[in-house]
């Protein structure tokens, strides 16, 4: 099981953690302030330091899976599929070996990550903005979308506004928790339709963006900025009609 520090402090870019495994899946570590993809957000990248100063670079961040698919509590850091089979083949990789046991310093990608927070904050204003439920999300370093249960049509220049003036009024953005059972009591929190928050350890995290007036309130296990000012000048790049009942909100930075 990964310790998953990033939950509690999404600006932690770096941790010393111990080797628990090596594998097809990839290196999995005790702790990680790294973000697995997972709930539309893309999963982490950045570089795993050994011992000698050896950089291992991680392209990409998954949740480790058992043997029937389902999805286990390792947290897989991902090097270049070339590496990570040399790696298995001869117990080295970048020419330093490495093996179970052995600590390392994982460094996210911090400019990348500071990109996802940035975007994923930006997609919960979206949904203060349009109440309706969300049937699709992803949020990468370069863009995110948006897809909503609705058939109305969207104006993008107004959702931009309204977007610049909640970044504008500095709204903080605190991370908390539920039980199972207040969620069961108020079950509208979800917004999404396609990913459900994971139940089963008795507390499910949310995110709440408001004080004294609530913009958004929702479960979500993403990584987020700590108040609105800090997303910067993001806009609405595009709007489309994925079907008749979606309509899809693209994000991007501002030119």
């Amino acid at each position: 099981m990964t310790q998953d520090l990033f939950r509690d402090n999404a600006y932690l870019t770096e941790c010393r953690g111990t080797v628990s495994a090596i594998t097809p899946q990839g290196i999995v570590l005790d702790r990680t302030v790294f973000y697995p993809l997972g709930g539309g957000q893309a999963g982490d990248a950045g570089v795993l330091v050994l011992a000698d100063g050896t950089e291992i670079e991680i392209v990409d961040t998954r949740k480790g899976k058992a043997e029937d698919g389902s999805f286990n509590a390792d947290i897989c850091h991902l090097p270049a599929p070339e590496l990570l089979a040399l790696l298995l083949q001869t117990g080295q990789v970048a020419g330093a070996p490495l093996a179970v046991g052995d600590v390392v310093t994982a460094r996210v990608d911090w400019e990348r990550r500071h990109r996802l927070m940035r975007f994923h904050t930006t997609t919960h204003l979206l949904c203060h903005l349009v109440p309706q439920l969300v049937n699709g999300c992803s949020i990468t370093p370069d863009y995110a979308r948006l897809d909503f249960n609705m058939t109305d049509a969207l104006d993008k220049e107004a959702l931009s506004a309204g977007i610049a003036r909640l970044v504008a009024a500095a709204h903080p953005v605190t991370v908390g928790a539920i039980t199972d059972e207040e969620l069961d009591a108020n079950p509208a929190l979800v917004k999404s339709m396609s990913v459900q928050p994971p139940r089963g350890s008795g507390k499910i995290r949310t995110i709440r963006i408001g004080s004294t007036e609530l913009i958004d309130f929702q479960p979500c296990g993403g990584t987020h900025v700590a108040n609105t000012a800090e997303i910067g000048a993001l806009i609405v790049t595009k709007i489309e009609k994925k079907s008749a009942s979606t309509r899809r909100v693209v994000l991007g930075f501002a030119s």
